[in-house]
């Protein structure tokens, strides 16, 4: 599973270039930029992805999955989803990005309660950042974080960021295997422009 998932991010949200020409959330250019959403959102990846997360947080009891919107929101129902079929349900949630203003005000939206364990997820870490605000805001909230899962990882020190908040903070996919795959689908197809 995880290797077609690799394959569906190179195709649909992995982008290279040699130069570094794409601007990332933080203010630096980099030479490949990722956006999972066209992945988690399309139904296999939405497939691939709740049952890998799955496999990675079911020994940890957890009552639910969420994280950030909106990265983290695809990722979180596809989770639940699985776990369902799995007969190990849990909840989904989300974090939002500001405050509710009417009505109650809390950062979190879905059925979760003071003291519950929850995994927080993210699609992408880079310096961790957006990862850390929602664990903050999820322990704000009263829940305890006890994992956190990223996607995929960058590996320019986000996630050893985040373990320092969550000890038990682990990615899916590594920067290094996803730019290991583009570099062979692009060598066998010679046809495509950006060959590296």
């Amino acid at each position: 599973m995880k290797q077609e998932l690799i394959e569906i991010l190179c195709r649909k949200s992995f982008k290279y270039s040699n130069e570094p020409i794409f601007k990332l959330v933080s203010g630096k250019t980099s030479c490949f930029y990722v956006n999972c959403k066209p992945t988690t959102l399309s139904s296999r990846g939405m497939f691939l992805t709740g049952h890998l997360i799955f496999e990675a947080i079911k020994s940890c009891q957890a009552h639910g999955v969420g994280g950030l919107t909106f990265g983290a929101d695809p990722m979180a129902v596809a989770t639940a989803f699985v776990s369902e079929i799995q007969k190990f349900p849990l909840k989904a949630f989300s974090i939002r990005k500001e405050k509710k203003s009417h009505g109650i005000s809390q950062w979190i939206e879905g059925d979760m309660q003071p003291g519950e364990k929850v995994v927080i997820l993210d699609d992408v870490a880079t310096t961790g950042g957006s990862t850390i605000k929602a664990i903050e805001r999820a322990q704000s909230e009263g829940l305890q974080v006890v994992k956190v899962v990223i996607l995929v990882d960058r590996q320019e020190g986000g996630l050893e960021n985040i373990q320092q908040y969550v000890s038990d903070t682990i990615a899916i996919i590594s920067r290094e295997e996803l730019l290991n795959h583009y570099r062979k689908m692009k060598s066998g197809d010679q046809s495509k422009t950006g060959d590296l």
